[in-house]
């Protein structure tokens, strides 16, 4: 698959350091074969992070070595006004998961970059005080962010109100939290794998852009009609358009479901069934506060859900763990301790987690208030938040309670119990930047049974079916696209799209192929940092408790006998060794 790049874009190369300036910036072309190889979004940002990283696995550089990169690299068919094509791809050494992670970043940055002519941000060092960076086309500078550090991100932005699009940390990473995140255009946030406290340690306060250059389209026909075949099967999705898809509610939408389903997270995952949600699900949320849709440039979904006093409504994650997973049935608690989490710059699904966790070690049940005030002193690292702050796995081990933390690889659950679908139990564990319930595209088809069902108490062909669920999204996330479109947009559509911005042929077989080079090219990085099979699992309970039962079928524990051979099989059909390894050529 090849598609050189009429006016090929470039690799913004930010070296920070000491002095008035904090660094340089030099703008370079993009090398054609590292595009041709790696495209874009996800497979670009992590072949400029390994390319940073030293040859020998004996000395892998820390998270924090100013040496360690931090890539940035929007899609490659970013620009381009296409669904949900505007994700902004970023690669870093996780402090939480021990390896390497990319987070997906929603919003307009992504755009905003491709718009400007950049393929990608490649940052090292650090400055001696906070920076952020500044682009406006075919120029960047480092700018003064003294002022800005350790601002709640709403004054954040309002400072950046001039840029298309912007990105940057809060409170919580300036303090030293581990589930500091970064935020983008106020309502988008970067996942739990510590991109913020990453970020602070460079002193890299914020990223702001503004691009009004359109991207190279060899065939704009060809990508209009790829484009109207994406949005009649993003209109034909249930899940997506439907009268209670994610368009009307958010994906808390999900929390009906996942209630029915019996694998609701309630009480720290000792039960998967919370009696009170019906209280505190979208319908009632949206009654309670009617919200308009906050969409990422060309995406008619709008899956973030916005108040008319300017307050973001809780995704399904946000929803569940501030309700069900602390035993609170209490709609209220969710929208502010959303809220406190955006302006914080803290990870909510990690933050809730951590709290349910406190819950269950001390014994002691929390209120609401107690909830916003141990929110304020996790993103303060202050007080009790000192030990909070850290996440569940910092926290429980430093109790004695290991076992209490329900996370893979340090980063927090999500609000899918692994108990009620076991091809998403596998997804969860194997993930290679941390659990995310979208990664291996199990909540099509075992809770949303679309295209076809399959049976979720079994993990019969679940192996194979992570793989390609994997690829899908790996390879879509190289093109700047949304794993939420995976419920509806395949990629056949983002191939047809491909082949119209690059004018070569590009087929869906094509596209699994760079899926399935990103994702093995990801558990390598990870394999060279020490990570093997010990990493790829699930916490003891999801094998020994059950979940609970009702409705006429029981949610029994996880088989831990048919998990290792379903994992056992990943490892073959992704080329690793028993330990989860990749070998062969391209290994190294």
């Amino acid at each position: 698959m090849q598609h050189p790049q009429p006016g090929r874009p470039a690799i913004l190369h930010v070296a920070l350091g000491p002095g008035p300036g904090a660094g340089l910036v030099r703008r370079l072309p993009a090398p054609d074969a590292l595009l041709a190889r790696a495209c874009g979004g996800r497979g670009l940002a992590g072949a400029l992070l390994e390319a940073s990283l030293p040859p020998s696995p004996l000395s892998p550089l820390s998270w924090d070595d100013p040496r360690a990169a931090v890539c940035f690299a929007p899609g490659r068919l970013a620009g381009c006004s296409l669904p949900g094509a505007g994700h902004l791809a970023i690669a870093f050494l996780s402090p939480r998961t021990g390896g390497a992670a990319v987070a997906s970043l929603g919003g307009g940055l992504g755009d905003a970059l491709a718009r400007a002519g950049l393929a990608a941000i490649v940052v090292t060092g650090r400055a001696d005080h906070p920076v952020g960076l500044v682009v406006r086309d075919d120029t960047a500078a480092l700018a003064d962010a003294r002022e800005l550090a350790g601002r709640p991100t709403p004054a954040l932005f309002d400072a950046l109100a001039a840029w298309d699009a912007a990105a940057g940390i809060g409170p919580a990473a300036w303090a030293g939290s581990p589930l500091a995140t970064l935020v983008a255009d106020r309502w988008h946030d970067a996942g739990g794998a510590g991109l913020g406290l990453a970020l602070a340690a460079k002193n890299f306060a914020f990223l702001a852009a503004t691009g009004t250059a359109s991207p190279a389209v060899a065939d704009p026909q060809a990508l209009g009609l790829a484009k109207a075949a994406m949005e009649r099967l993003i209109a034909a999705s249930p899940a997506l358009a439907g009268a209670c898809g994610f368009s009307r509610c958010g994906t808390a939408a999900l929390v009906d479901l996942l209630a029915g389903r019996r694998m609701l997270p309630t009480d720290n995952f000792r039960r998967t069934f919370f009696p009170q949600s019906p209280a505190v699900n979208a319908p009632r949320l949206e009654a309670a506060h009617p919200a308009r849709a906050q969409a990422c440039p060309g995406c008619p979904v709008g899956c973030r859900r916005v108040t008319a006093d300017g307050r973001l409504l809780p995704d399904v994650d946000g929803l569940a763990h501030f309700t069900a997973l602390l035993g609170l049935a209490d709609p209220e608690l969710a929208v502010a301790a959303r809220n406190r989490c955006l302006d914080l710059g803290l990870d909510a699904p990690g933050a809730a987690a951590t709290l349910a966790c406190r819950a269950e070690i001390t014994g002691h049940p929390l209120s609401p208030d107690r909830v916003l005030e141990l929110l304020a002193a996790m993103g303060a690292m202050a007080g009790e938040g000192r030990e909070l702050g850290r996440g569940a796995a910092g926290y429980a081990a430093s109790r004695g309670r290991a076992g209490a933390a329900m996370q893979v690889k340090g980063v927090e659950l999500p609000a899918f119990d692994p108990r009620g679908a076991s091809g998403l139990a596998l997804s969860l564990a194997v993930a290679p930047s941390g659990p995310d319930p979208w990664q291996g595209g199990c909540v099509a088809h075992e809770l949303l049974r679309k295209p076809v069902a399959t049976d979720r108490f079994t993990f019969e062909g679940k192996a194979r079916a992570v793989v390609l669920g994997e690829n899908a999204v790996a390879a879509a996330a190289s093109l700047g696209g949304c794993a939420l479109l995976s419920l509806a947009v395949g990629l056949e559509e983002w191939a047809l799209a491909l082949a119209a911005v690059t004018g070569q042929l590009v087929t869906a077989g094509d596209l699994a192929v760079l899926g399935a080079r990103t994702v093995r090219a990801e558990r390598g990085r990870n394999a060279r940092r020490g990570l093997g099979a010990a990493d790829d699992d699930l916490p003891a309970r999801f094998f020994t408790e059950p979940g609970t039962g009702g409705d006429g079928f029981d949610v029994p524990p996880l088989s831990r006998t048919d998990f290792l051979a379903a994992r056992a099989k990943y490892y073959r059909l992704r080329g690793c060794d028993a330990d989860g390894r990749p070998v062969g050529p391209e290994a190294a």
